[in-house]
């Protein structure tokens, strides 16, 4: 089969970036910069470009099945793919319980978008890797066997994403000494440190809890690039209770951000990460002079 052509999707790349004047950082002789990424596509915006375009290519035509929670912007991206350039996607979503609810508005676009949508309960779901109850899902949704599918993990995380990340390094490798990132599955983070130039270093803000991040960020640099690649940390502080939990002092400190500098800010992500460097900044974490790039990676209104 031939790759797919993701030219005509027209992505705007390099995303821009934009200076933010706040008085936040300018008064501890920090300057502020936000990375654009969620411009570079409406449909396919942020890292969710960056993960799924190397995979696209891989995957040269064939339906891609992947995974992801009742409300994963992931799940959404891929839909709209299989959209936009005519290739099927399967849907594989963790909570079986939800098969017999109305669909959330998250998944009326996946299925809107013409994505097979397979329910599973959550024991399943955590076995998905395990090559018996992969292939005991390849054949529920009418699959013979993985040949028949490109199969991308939860999140879109894996080697060629992180591969495809890189390049989000690369864009900053003369603007930033920081560079900061709200992470997930953590294949962005990966990329990124892996991207970026001698002397700068990344901080991701893990908005699940669990601690669990930074393994799976070492396993992916290994199989991506042979081993560690970049600096780069996590602050596991601002997750707010985890993933898709936000408070109402996180709401306040997005709607202010909103306010400021006239951006949306999405809660799930962006929002944590926004909380979090600018709380980094209060305690003094960078010297003055220090330029600190905030990736602002989704969309505002996905978590509204």
């Amino acid at each position: 089969m031939n790759a797919l052509d993701l030219s005509t999707l027209h992505p705007r790349l390099p995303s821009p970036l934009h200076e933010a004047e706040d008085e936040r950082f300018t008064r501890h002789g920090v300057r502020l910069l936000l990375k654009r990424d969620d411009l570079i596509h409406p449909d396919l915006p942020g890292n969710k470009w960056r993960k799924l375009a190397p995979n696209l290519q891989a995957a040269t035509g064939r339906p891609l099945l992947t995974f992801g929670g009742a409300y994963s912007n992931h799940l959404r991206a891929t839909a709209a793919a299989g959209r936009l350039l005519g290739f099927g996607t399967i849907g594989v979503v963790r909570g079986d319980e939800l098969a017999a609810r109305p669909l959330n508005p998250s998944l009326s676009q996946c299925a809107a978008d013409g994505m097979t949508l397979h329910f599973v309960d959550r024991s399943t779901y955590r076995a998905k890797d395990d090559p018996r109850v992969l292939q005991s899902i390849l054949r529920a949704v009418g699959r013979g066997g993985v040949e028949d599918v490109y199969v991308v993990p939860e999140g879109g995380s894996n080697a060629l994403a992180a591969q495809g990340c890189t390049a989000l390094g690369h864009e900053l490798r003369e603007a930033a000494d920081v560079v900061a990132i709200a992470c997930g599955t953590g294949g962005t983070l990966a990329g990124l440190a892996a991207g970026l130039g001698q002397g700068q270093r990344a901080i991701g803000f893990p908005v699940l809890k669990g601690g669990f991040l930074g393994d799976a960020i070492r396993a992916l640099q290994r199989e991506a690039f042979g081993g560690p690649a970049g600096d780069w940390s996590l602050d596991e502080r601002f997750h707010f209770g985890g993933y898709a939990r936000t408070t109402p002092e996180l709401d306040a400190f997005a709607e202010d951000f909103e306010a400021r500098h006239h951006l949306p800010v999405e809660r799930l992500y962006v929002a944590k990460a926004l909380y979090g460097l600018t709380a980094l900044a209060a305690g003094g974490a960078f010297p003055p002079g220090t330029t600190v790039v905030a990736v602002i990676t989704g969309q505002g209104d996905s978590s509204r």
